[in-house]
């Protein structure tokens, strides 16, 4: 039996509908967050960054915490700092920003995309995450 026809969002307007809409405006939202990055240390309190709501409810270090002061280091190109602010998070940035670059290049190709990760795969994702959480907070 065919699979059943995916549910357009017939309240977007069409130019929102097409397949290279979506990773543009993440790719825009992405760079327009990095422009306000660059120029702001999230090293110093007092700037509009987010909390880790993870953090502000429990006290404890999510797996993305620090990921933020990260990006920053990065961009001034502080490696070492980098290093210490998410270890598990930097290992990871490649593959999250390939995935990024798969789906903007398909959406430019006309074809909708989405990677298919085995169960195996995602169960493997989800016990670094938890085992990168509890390890951080043992320190």
């Amino acid at each position: 039996m065919p699979a059943a026809p995916r549910p357009v969002l017939r309240w977007l307007p069409p130019a929102l509908r097409r397949p290279e809409a979506a990773p543009l405006a993440v790719c825009a939202a992405g760079l327009a967050g990095a422009g306000y990055l660059y120029v702001t240390d999230p090293h110093e309190p007092g700037h509009l960054l987010p909390g880790c709501p993870f953090r502000f409810v429990t006290g404890l270090l999510c797996p993305a915490c620090g990921g933020t002061r990260m990006v920053y280091d990065l961009m001034h190109g502080h490696f070492g700092q980098a290093w210490l602010d998410n270890r598990m998070l930097l290992l990871a940035a490649p593959f999250a920003l390939a995935l990024l670059g798969r789906w903007a290049l398909e959406g430019l190709r006309g074809r909708r995309w989405r990677p298919r990760l085995r169960p195996r795969t995602q169960a493997l994702i989800l016990l670094l995450a938890v085992a990168w959480t509890v390890a951080r907070n043992l320190r």
